[in-house]
């Protein structure tokens, strides 16, 4: 059985105050019962430590039958440092201005040389001179480039509800991202 992310990204490259919302965003989800207040060996990146799923995930999902409880990864990562999320298979690289509506996706994953290490945030599109965060842009498929992350694996398939994602945008303060990541 492969191992799929469903992962929430902010719609800032630079979230201020990322660390410290990422904590006030894991406390509520350890408050309603989402996932479990320790952390444990259920993730699946670096030292693998996550916060495991908890009985209230059933909540937040279309299709809680098919969230991980009886897989050893099952958890919340929370990923506090710059990083691009974008689907691992399939990935086309294709982007748009908002602005002009000209396709620029090659010019745009050029430029995250210089995003990535954050000498910039924003991007410029080499079309019409429109310049705005890199999440600001138009991508063909779900995508994220962030210094906050919250990684769920294997609860992609269970599919969240609109409302709990309304949720956490709003609890968050910025629009979301959903990407889907398959291992």
């Amino acid at each position: 059985m492969s191992e799929r992310q469903a992962i929430l990204v902010p719609q800032i490259s630079s979230f201020p105050g990322h660390e410290a919302r990422a904590r006030v965003m894991l406390r509520w989800l350890v408050q309603r019962n989402i996932v479990e207040e320790l952390a444990t060996t259920c993730g699946s990146i670096g030292n693998r430590m996550g916060y495991a799923i908890a009985p209230g995930a059933r909540r937040v999902v279309e299709r809680p039958a098919l969230l991980p409880f009886e897989r050893p990864c099952n958890g919340l990562e929370i990923v506090s440092k710059r990083c691009i999320y974008t689907p691992t298979e399939g990935f086309l690289e294709e982007a748009g201005c908002p602005q002009c509506r000209q396709e620029i996706g090659e010019a745009l994953f050029d430029s995250l040389e210089q995003w990535m290490p954050g000498h910039t945030d924003n991007f410029i599109c080499p079309e019409c001179g429109y310049e705005d965060d890199i999440n600001g842009f138009l991508f063909l498929q779900p995508c994220g480039f962030s210094n906050l992350g919250f990684i769920f694996n294997n609860w992609g398939e269970a599919g969240f509800k609109k409302s709990f994602l309304d949720e956490f945008a709003e609890r968050l303060g910025y629009p979301l991202s959903l990407v889907q990541v398959d291992l």
